[in-house]
């Protein structure tokens, strides 16, 4: 397979998977944490050991231009023997690393203040020079598959030195058919920064030149950008909650037209460039690279869309639970049992190391390590991206970006990212540069697997009945906003790509109404489990994985996957632990699909998602118990700072 970039976002962790957030009477405000990180820069990152700074990073930044005609000129002779062949894809290779170590730290400057004219400047360098790098290096692929099977295979054995450039090879021939002319495959690299600028585009408007509303939340005055919005949304007063809402998308609902008109313009890209290629569809274009058949997208729909009635028993719940007389989209975030605890990034820390025992001593030991360096930028501040990611640069420790708010949700947060991180120490460890990268179909099963083995953890360690009634409550929403709320992603992805490809206009105005369709299917509109209002629509808008095409759905399909190893983690089974580690070992070495399937867990089977669906509602089993046993005074009782284990 391709190598694979290994900067994996998660740009909207709390808005897209992790849906629990503590009231904002339990959480620092951002002012409040913005100085805390100013003072303290355990929770700032260190970025010297990428460049020490931004003197340096301009100076390599220059040393990479002269690189790119090098590059160019190895087309001559590239294939010409083994030697050369290995010689040429070894130099592609050494400036493709630096490249992404150029890159890593200019979206991690930008990232942390998107203000800051400087970053700006700097993260549009970096965009420029890929596309240079692209169009420096677009005849390689051609190249490659100009040699054919029979030679590469020849070369392969007689130049031990390609063996790291082996799946390179290997995947450029299984792919050639869908290359263009170089001249083209040049000309499309090269245009690679503007085709992609929606984003960027986005981004800025977001975090920058959009005006927020300015509310009135306990007694102050507080501006209700989507910070805010992530933090208000699980307020315990339903009145508050509802203005939120209404105001938070009523700010999107006045961008709606721009946002339209940027997301269409991401989405008419990858559906020309599809149709250039000769694939069927984007989305069959967008699953080719790692191999997935189309099959496993649309499976995931079709078992989601069969086991909504799971949901709907989980909704109904939750009003229940809440003591509700009716139940809207402002209502789903509340905690279902308050807590006063706050949970410290040390002690996200701490229960991130407690929690993964399951996967051995050494594994412990290199995530303490990790933790121990300054590679996080922990708090919200003015400016600050939203959400959470990890970025990796080959032989380096991970960053680790978040938005910690001392909720729970905000250590699902941590371990999930350092999941990734965790992916990408043990990937570097067994594989080289060129095969590290893993393909994304699997980044998100070692992030699940880690919130897996923290709910384990907390369930474990739960003092009484009320507190191990929080965490079921955490669990089942975890599997709702992962799940459910990923899918119904993925499914308005299809349908605006799939309106586009019939040469329907997509607006603005069009995609609201796909968006509030698939709301109101989910949430049971129509069967009187929740009453979706018009004004909660337009929540597309704030969702930027749809600048990353047919991304989010792995967040699905990794939840199912994580859940099947969970089973084995949980027995303490040696076999099942190394099963697991082999497959975040094997980096981007192997397609995916039948990786999994090797490890036990057929993606393209309803088997792992219905397997999940039950255990959703085992989970609801034992709160409806708890419940009627009187564990919870409704609505939402209050269990006071709950233990967590050792």
């Amino acid at each position: 397979m391709p190598t694979k970039p290994q900067a994996l976002p998660r740009l909207a962790a709390l808005a897209l998977v992790s849906c629990m957030a503590v009231g904002a009477a339990h959480a620092q405000t951002p002012s409040t944490q913005a100085a805390v990180a100013a003072a303290d820069p355990r929770y700032t990152w260190d970025l010297s050991p990428l460049f020490k700074d931004d003197a340096s990073w301009e100076a390599e930044r220059q040393a990479l231009l002269a690189e790119l005609p090098k590059l160019k000129a190895l087309e001559k002779g590239f294939g010409n023997s083994a030697t050369s062949l290995r010689r040429g894809l070894d130099q592609i290779s050494a400036v493709n690393l630096r490249m992404r170590k150029l890159g890593v730290y200019a979206n991690a400057m930008s990232s942390t203040d998107n203000r800051n004219a400087r970053n700006q400047e700097r993260a549009a360098q970096a965009r420029s020079l890929w596309g240079q790098y692209g169009a420096s290096v677009a005849w390689v692929d051609t190249a490659i598959a100009a040699l054919g099977t029979n030679r590469v295979d020849r070369f392969l054995r007689a130049e031990p030195g390609l063996a790291r450039h082996a799946v390179r090879l290997q995947e450029t021939l299984r792919q050639a058919k869908h290359r263009l002319h170089p001249e083209a495959e040049k000309a499309m690299a090269a245009l690679s920064p503007v085709l992609n600028a929606q984003s960027t585009t986005r981004q800025l408007l977001v975090t920058v030149d959009m005006e927020w509303p300015t509310l009135t939340i306990d007694g102050k005055p507080q501006r209700l950008d989507s910070t805010a919005y992530t933090r208000l949304r699980a307020h315990p007063d339903r009145a508050l909650r509802k203005q939120v809402f209404d105001s938070f998308f009523a700010s999107y609902g006045r961008v709606e037209n721009t946002l339209g008109s940027t997301l269409a313009q991401r989405v008419e890209a990858g559906v020309v460039n599809a149709r250039l290629r000769g694939y069927t569809s984007a989305v069959a274009a967008s699953l080719a690279a790692d191999a997935i058949p189309e099959s496993v997208y649309r499976t995931l729909v079709a078992e989601a869309n069969a086991g909504l009635p799971t949901l709907h028993r989980y909704l109904k719940l939750r009003q229940k639970m809440l003591g509700l007389p009716d139940l809207g989209y402002h209502d789903i975030y509340p905690d279902l049992v308050r807590t006063n605890k706050r949970y410290t990034p040390e002690e996200a820390a701490r229960l991130t190391l407690a929690s993964t025992a399951p996967l051995g001593a050494a594994y412990q030991a290199r995530l303490q390590q990790a933790l121990g360096e300054r590679t996080m930028h922990v708090y919200p501040a003015p400016g600050k991206s939203q959400g959470a990611y990890q970025s990796g640069v080959y032989g380096l420790t991970p960053l680790i970006f978040l938005n910690h708010q001392d909720t729970f949700d905000s250590v699902s947060t941590y371990t999930h990212e350092w999941g990734h991180g965790m992916h990408t120490l043990q990937a570097n460890g067994a594989q080289p540069f060129e095969t590290a990268g893993y393909p994304l179909f699997l980044a998100e099963i070692a992030a699940f697997t880690h919130e897996l083995l923290l709910q384990d953890h907390v369930l474990k360690n739960a003092s009484s009945k009320e507190e191990r009634l929080f965490y079921l409550g955490e669990a089942v929403e975890r599997l709702r906003g992962t799940f459910f709320r990923q899918t119904m992603f993925a499914e308005f992805e299809l349908q605006v790509h799939d309106a586009l490809e019939r040469g329907e206009a997509v607006t603005g105005k069009r995609m609201t109404q796909m968006y509030c369709s698939l709301l109101k299917k989910y949430h049971g509109d129509a069967q009187g489990v929740m009453k979706i209002d018009p004004a909660v629509c337009s929540e597309w808008a704030f969702i930027p994985h749809f600048y990353r095409p047919f991304y989010v759905y792995q967040y699905a399909t990794s939840m199912a996957a994580a859940s099947h190893f969970i089973e084995g983690l949980r027995s303490g089974d040696a076999k099942a632990r190394d099963t697991y580690l082999n497959v975040l070992k094997s980096g981007g070495s192997r397609h995916p699909v039948p990786l999994l399937k090797e490890a036990g867990v057929d993606m393209d089977s309803p088997q792992p998602y219905r397997a999940l669906l039950k255990q959703m509602n085992s989970l609801m089993d034992e709160m409806e118990k708890l419940v009627a046993e009187g564990a919870a005074t409704l609505p939402a009782a209050a269990v006071a700072a709950p233990s967590t284990g050792g």
